[in-house]
């Protein structure tokens, strides 16, 4: 039996070699293969010797507009495609070579670069790791069906993308670059991987873009995820963490109400380890910082409106747009004591406010509600007078006596001695909390806000003037005209 007939590489690619040109070739060649060819050439004035098993190292000796030709050293030479470089290659230059075959007719062998896709493909060329050019020609839903050169191939659903494809009829009829990651001859199977040739683009370009990027830089890119702590966004190769404190400088519970996958967000680079990769971003820091500008905007004793974010025990936290936050303290929601800020506000509550104060060094702001609104003290001397006898309601209370609100905003307090005309050893004995009782008046301390109240001369008398309504001078004072001059009289001679 002939030996040749074994002989992939002595008996493939030469069908329009004539019969007599084959048995001169063929008894060159006996029983050598090209490898084994290759070792007996004489070495001698040949380019140093390649850098990986298998790989010949050569120098490029001409260009032209199809192909480069190679000198391998003694009599060998090569040619190989341009489109396998990346960029137009130069005399001169020195490179590796895997060689793909010898051309008889030319007596040239024909190279190719390591990880460039392969020209000229059939089965008995096959190797893993080589880049083919596939056409797609039907999917199924465990992949992509392929046609390289005449031959079938698969590609399977995750070696198609660096991510997940739910649907695969857009890459029918495309021509793509894929990876020989498994193939047997006998069987007729061949295995392709686009998947391989993405992600060593991705580091290639990664690498590449870890060499220009810089803490301070602003650049583009695209939100691929969103967790519950924040987002990463690729910039063209890289992958940064946009963390969710740094998403906007209002407080953010949920990333996903700022960002969303697929958005196109300009970030800031805040920290950057060019050794691991890790990327740190901002998004409020590729902005303008609202507080920069907040005195220009907001001067106190100004009128605005804002949005209840959040409730504490000393008061609610306002927003009056993206990044400024103020407070509005308990004390400065009402007229009126109140316990908590969640008796009377809750989070999402549209508020006209008075502007206390403004730091924007301290980025700091401060509201008040019961300002925005009439002060009840402003008028009060028209509404209560000395000895007039009223209904409130007790609000608090403590071991001095008990606070009693006559109205919205307007509290008095009864001391434990005016509380009964025995004696009180606590006041709790007497009154309790929400009791509604009559009180007389003793004292009216506008500018101090305060008033004096007594239950036990309320009870010792009768009504001598009931007050009306907070919102009118009480209707007795008109029918009684006479009284009050009579109680300014008193007043003064008690003086």
């Amino acid at each position: 039996m002939d030996s040749n007939a074994n002989d992939p590489l002595k008996q493939k690619f030469r069908p329009d070699i004539d019969a007599q040109l084959q048995r001169e070739i063929d008894d060159a060649l006996g029983d050598l293969s090209v490898e084994d060819l290759y070792e007996q050439a004489d070495h001698s004035g040949a380019a140093p010797a390649a850098a990986e098993p298998g790989m010949r190292r050569g120098k490029i000796i001409a260009v032209d507009k199809d192909q480069a030709f190679v000198d391998l050293g003694g009599k060998s030479q090569g040619i190989i495609p341009l489109q396998q470089f990346e960029s137009e290659p130069q005399v001169g230059q020195v490179m590796d070579f895997v060689v793909d075959r010898y051309d008889a007719r030319e007596g040239l062998l024909l190279l190719n670069i390591k990880g460039a896709k392969a020209t000229n493909v059939n089965w008995q060329t096959l190797e893993i790791g080589q880049i083919v050019d596939a056409v797609v020609t039907g999917h199924n839903k465990g992949g992509l069906e392929l046609e390289v050169k005449g031959m079938r191939a698969f590609m399977p659903a995750g070696q198609v993308e660096l991510f997940h494809v739910p649907e695969f009829a857009q890459y029918v009829g495309q021509r793509i670059s894929a990876e020989v990651a498994q193939f047997d001859r006998e069987s007729k199977n061949l295995i392709l991987s686009r998947r391989n040739i993405l992600e060593r683009e991705k580091e290639s370009a990664k690498k590449k873009l870890l060499e220009e990027l810089a803490e301070g830089q602003t650049r583009r890119g695209t939100v691929r995820s969103v967790m519950d702590y924040g987002a990463f966004v690729d910039l063209g190769g890289v992958d940064g963490l946009l963390h969710v404190s740094e998403m906007s400088f209002r407080r953010v519970k949920d990333p996903r109400e700022v960002v969303k996958e697929g958005d196109i967000v300009e970030v800031k680079i805040t920290k950057l380890d060019k050794e691991s990769g890790k990327l740190s971003l901002s998004l409020k820091q590729a902005k303008a910082d609202p507080w920069s500008s907040v005195g220009d905007h907001y001067a106190v004793g100004s009128t605005l409106t804002g949005r209840v974010t959040r409730l504490e025990a000393f008061g609610a936290f306002i927003e009056v747009e993206e990044g400024i936050e103020g407070l509005l303290p308990i004390s400065e929601m009402s007229w009126q004591r109140i316990k908590h800020p969640s008796d009377m506000l809750k989070e999402g509550d549209t508020l006209k406010l008075v502007v206390l104060s403004v730091d924007p060094a301290n980025r700091r702001m401060s509201f008040s509600l019961k300002q925005a609104g009439a002060d009840p003290w402003a008028s009060v001397a028209e509404r209560y007078a000395t000895e007039m006898i009223v209904t409130g309601q007790v609000t608090r209370v403590a071991d001095f006596g008990a606070f009693v609100q006559l109205e919205p905003g307007i509290e008095g307090l009864v001391h434990i001695s005016e509380l009964s005309t025995q004696r009180v050893r606590a006041t709790s004995d007497v009154v309790k909390e929400a009791q509604e009782v009559r009180v007389s008046i003793l004292e009216v301390d506008k500018a101090n806000r305060r008033i004096s109240l007594s239950i036990k001369r309320a009870a010792e008398s009768p009504a001598v003037l009931q007050a009306a309504p907070s919102s009118a001078p009480p209707a007795a004072k008109k029918k009684r005209p006479e009284l009050r001059g009579g109680l300014e009289f008193d007043m003064k001679k008690n003086k």
